[in-house]
């Protein structure tokens, strides 16, 4: 089986015996909440009870937090059940989907039959997304997917470029999936975020998760909104009806409470990849400058290298996984993207990687 995501580590750890040092998925350097564990673990008093399909606690919490409708929100095992169930549902003969970008939107709807259309994101606009997509928009369209902060490049998309597209997509009748899961690392969430509009615009289903900013990757929980309740109904009936599981519903629960834990994250992340910033300018790198909990970068130096060769490889070889960005639609060769850890995990990782480079930098 090809896994085409980062964070393999069961696999490194068979291939090597050993435990890797993971740059290669974006997960918290904080870890996961105290209060989170603590809840966990007190869930397991009652696992042997059968989960609340319809995850009514979390629900209520979730709205709660961010002040919309309990009824506009569906739960699910991670925001990747939630795409999965999506193409089903859905049933859309045509998508859009920017290229680079999060590879599950396509393989959520591959099942469903749906054409899948790129739209390719240049090189020379730094794979940004620019106003020239609102163009492509077209009736014919029937779903469109969107990444802000995107994955892999961590770039966002203008709040203003983002209203634009709502009402553009409302015009021609075409469903707006945008994927908000990195938008707690921002400094400013709330103006890069389109939960304001769910209930005017039912077009608009937006996704999010506890995995990254809560460090609940392993957990599997994740949540979408939108005021099309019928879709969400279909989306449920898509599913087994216990798709999150009790302990689960209560990490989620308690995570929504770690506001001090969110605000010390920012603070960490903001602080190290500016540090990382700088060590990764003074090699031969392009380097993009993104707003999430990761970079991306091309490393200049791969076309001397053969194919499976390069730095990634090279990593690897000393403990350390990076994501090899080649498979990504629109990508290829020397494209990488890196977490940010803590400290001492990103000194050891920049380290390395002066090692690989013909000019050390000190």
């Amino acid at each position: 089986m090809d896994l085409i995501h980062g964070g393999d580590i069961q696999g490194y750890i068979d291939e090597s015996g050993r435990e890797p040092l993971d740059f290669s998925a974006n997960g918290n350097p904080l870890g996961t909440p105290a209060a989170v564990k603590e809840a966990v673990a007190l869930a397991m008093e009652q696992a042997s009870r059968y989960p609340d399909p319809l995850c009514r606690r979390l629900t209520r919490a979730i709205a709660d937090k961010f002040g919309v409708d309990p009824s506009f929100i569906l739960c699910g095992a991670g925001s990747a059940d939630l795409l999965y169930r999506l193409g089903p549902a859905l049933q859309a003969k045509k998508a859009l989907i920017p290229a680079p970008t999060f590879a599950e939107y396509e393989e959520g709807l591959t099942g469903s039959g749906c054409e899948i259309c790129y739209y390719p994101l240049r090189r020379e606009d730094r794979f940004a997304v620019t106003e020239e997509i609102l163009d492509a928009l077209t009736p014919d369209i029937d779903v469109f997917y969107l990444c802000s902060p995107n994955n892999p490049t961590g770039l966002t998309v203008d709040p203003a470029l983002l209203r634009k597209i709502l009402v553009r997509t409302a015009e021609c009748g075409i469903r707006f999936v945008m994927d908000e899961c990195f938008n707690p690392f921002l400094d400013d969430p709330e103006s890069n975020s389109l939960l304001l509009f769910l209930a005017e615009h039912p077009n608009l289903l937006i996704l999010k998760a506890f995995t990254k900013m809560y460090g609940m990757a392993g957990v599997r929980l994740g949540y979408c909104l939108t005021s099309d309740t019928a879709l969400l109904a279909r989306m449920r009936a898509a599913a087994q009806p216990w798709a999150v599981s009790s302990l689960a519903e209560e990490a989620g629960i308690a995570a929504l409470a770690c506001n001090d834990f969110v605000e010390e994250t920012r603070a960490l992340v903001e602080k190290e990849r500016a540090w990382m910033t700088g060590q990764l300018e003074a090699m031969p790198v392009d380097l993009w400058h993104g707003s999430a909990n990761y970079l991306f970068f091309y490393d200049k130096t791969a076309p001397e290298h053969p194919q499976g060769e390069g730095l990634v490889s090279f990593l690897r070889t000393n403990g350390i996984l990076i994501r090899d960005c080649a498979n990504y639609v629109g990508l290829g060769e020397g494209y990488c993207r890196i977490a940010v850890l803590d400290h001492d995990k990103n000194a050891r990782l920049m380290a390395t990687m002066r090692g690989y480079f013909p000019h050390r930098v000190v």
